[in-house]
This record gives structure tokens, sequence and C-alpha cells, in this order.
């Protein structure tokens, strides 16, 4: 970690962020035409690499609204192979840099056909079914509790500011819960139906370690989730993930304004 933080600080010299931004799946052409410095993780050490299609790659440090930011230009996700001590990890690193506040977003299937494809869903809760969680193992005291709690993981003050962001911006913003799957292979109808029977909204395989090691160390958390596709069995279509890097580049245009009125607010 010492060294980790030592590198990343002779980088940006004395930039300190206290806003993070994890972009999700073809969420990367936010950061077109802002400047900053990009540090490429695989220079940074214990950061892994992102091998997914539609994520960058890489920390972008930047200016915006007079905040400062560091953007995760590209997640890890478990079924790459990482241990969920490595997808934490960044979090960690955030939090020792400065950041108090983390927005993070993600691609997700729509569970009800009134979460359609573009449409974007507020995060106001989770459901972890990935069978396992980030803080197994030996717990750093200094950077939380051995047992955090979990009941309000997703900052009821940032989610007001997100819906009157997205009011102001006349910007439809759907409250509800995503649930976190290992993937890489979508869910089967029935999974979905049980997703909808246990009270989720959304469905994707990210987000929820990244969330719940951010509760942990007392950031602030925001979560936005564009839905990308149906889940399987909502609509008669089978589903690839070149529809959700396509559902990305169409609703990118309105994910950067609804972004971009959040961090001025927050």
């Amino acid at each position: 970690m010492e060294n980790t933080l030592n590198f990343i600080k002779e980088k940006i010299n004395d930039f300190v962020p206290d806003i993070a931004l994890v972009l999700g799946s073809g969420l990367g052409s936010f950061t077109d035409g802002i400047e900053g410095i990009e540090i490429p993780y695989s220079s940074i050490e214990g950061f892994p690499t992102s091998n997914v299609l539609g994520h960058k790659g890489s920390l972008f440090f930047c200016k915006m609204f007079e905040k400062n930011l560091v953007i995760m230009q590209g997640r890890f996700h478990y079924y790459e192979g990482n241990s969920m001590q490595n997808i934490a990890f960044p979090i960690k690193v955030f939090k020792k840099l400065g950041v108090n506040k983390i927005i993070l977003t993600n691609a997700a299937g729509g569970l009800h056909k009134n979460f359609a494809p573009g449409d974007l869903m507020l995060i106001k809760d989770h459901i972890n079914c990935m069978g396992t969680n980030p803080l197994i193992g030996k717990n750093d005291d200094f950077m939380g509790e051995r047992f955090p709690d979990m009941s309000e993981v997703y900052s009821k003050k940032l989610r007001k500011t997100a819906l009157e962001c997205a009011k102001e911006n006349g910007i439809q913003l759907i409250e509800g819960v995503y649930a976190a799957t290992t993937g890489p292979s979508y869910e089967t109808p029935s999974e979905v139906k049980m997703l909808r029977l246990m009270g989720a909204d959304a469905v994707g395989m990210s987000t929820v370690p990244e969330a719940i090691v951010a509760n942990w160390c007392k950031m602030e958390v925001l979560g936005l989730s564009l839905i990308s596709n149906y889940a399987s069995g909502v609509i008669d279509a089978k589903l690839n993930h070149n529809e959700v890097l396509e559902a990305g580049k169409v609703a990118s245009g309105k994910i950067a304004v609804l972004l971009n009125s959040i961090i001025s607010q927050i």
C-alpha cells in the first residue's frame, strides 16, 4: 500500500482528491476533453489490469467545478479472476489519498419492463449475490470496524442531490435496488425471477464490492446504473456484451450531464 501511495503522490504532486468516480462499461468517454493526469493501471503496484471491452484501464486525476477528482476509467471484476481484496484495493487507496465521497456507475440489466435500455437508475440499496465479501480476512482497524453497519450504504443526502440534479436537467432517474452476481455468464430466466422476488430491480456484475469497502471506510457512496438491456426472460431476446457498450454510447450524453450536475453540487 505505501509503495502504491508514494508512486501516485509522485505523479500528482500536491493534488488531493476528495471525490472518486468509477466509470462502468461503455462510460469511459466521460473524461474526453478534460485535462488531467492519467496513470495506467499497469504501472501502479497492487492494481490489477482490466481486460474487459469498454474499460480503458487507468486512473485519471482532474479538477471539475473546483472539486478534485480521481476517476477510475474502468474497474476490476471478480469474474476476471481478481480476488475481492484486489477489487477493494483501489477504494482503500482512494481513502488514504483523501477521498471522502465516491460515485459508482455501472451497466446493468433491467429486471422489469419499466426499466428499459437507456434508462438511469439511482441505487438505493443492494443485494450481494456474489457469495463472498471484500472484507473477509484480517481487519484494518485504522480504515474501518470489523462489523460495519450496512443500513445506509448509499447516502440519502447524495441520493437527494442526484434526484434534484436529474429533475433540474429533465432526466428521468428512478430509484431501485441493485443485485450483484459474479458473472461472467448472464442470469437465467429463473434466476432473474428469483432476483425480482428478492426485491431487486436491476442486476449486474460489479459495484457491490466497492460499495461495501467504501461504506466500511466511512465514505459517502452514490450509485448509478445505466440500464443497458433487459435481463434474461424479461423479453424474448438473447443477451450480448456489445449491446451493453452500445447502450453506454447512446446514453453517454445524458449520463455526462447528470454526473456533471451532481459533481458541481456535492
